[in-house]
């Protein structure tokens, strides 16, 4: 895996998002989020969290969070942005509906290998945030994105978590092998007051 990585970032350089919290996530994260039924046999709207939906077919059987169901995605099939999913197991519309909100996880091991300048979200939780002088700022907690691009949320020691824009200027490196992402604070952050002097 790439130990840093510069430049514009894009959804293919942060392919997973969602971790389990720190501790756990070295073994699973979330790939996939079951939402409502669709029609009468036991399909699934099925939100993906990988770079390429369909990869979550390929994983083989996936476990709830407290792995005490595993579900495998039988068949899939895109409808804008989420996929209809058949999953193993599931064939009525009842049994498909007790499962909207659950989050399918997979073990961090069968995830493929990241190429140079690629990471996955899930490995950013938990990284010491620095800035160029290599003052700590906080810690990686999350990376979101609400449609307008990927934010990352840097919670310091106290106060209020920081969400700043995602991209190569704010994080210039991001040093998985040592343990830390780079940021560059813009001057302006949404949401703060301007400093009218």
């Amino acid at each position: 895996m790439p130990s840093s990585s510069a430049g514009a970032r894009s959804p293919a350089l942060a392919k997973l998002g969602h971790p389990l919290p720190q501790g756990e996530r070295e073994r699973k994260v979330c790939v996939a989020r079951i939402g409502a039924a669709h029609g009468l046999r036991g399909e699934v709207r099925l939100w993906t969290f990988t770079e390429d939906p369909m990869s979550v077919t390929r994983y083989g059987p996936l476990s709830t969070r407290d792995g005490a169901r595993r579900l495998e995605v039988s068949q899939a099939r895109g409808a804008g942005d989420h996929l209809i999913a058949a999953l193993t197991g599931v064939t009525t519309r009842e049994q498909a509906e007790r499962l909207n909100g659950t989050e399918l996880y997979v073990a961090r091991d069968k995830l493929p290998e990241t190429d140079e300048g690629e990471f996955y979200h899930a490995d950013l939780i938990g990284l010491a945030a620095v800035d160029a002088a290599g003052t700590a700022i906080g810690t990686v907690a999350a990376i979101h994105n609400f449609g307008a691009g990927d934010i990352i949320e840097i919670a310091p020691p106290r106060g209020p978590t920081l969400m700043l824009p995602f991209t190569g200027a704010v994080v210039p490196t991001v040093d998985i092998a040592g343990g830390r992402v780079v940021i560059e604070t813009p001057e302006e952050i949404d949401g703060e007051e301007p400093d009218l002097g």
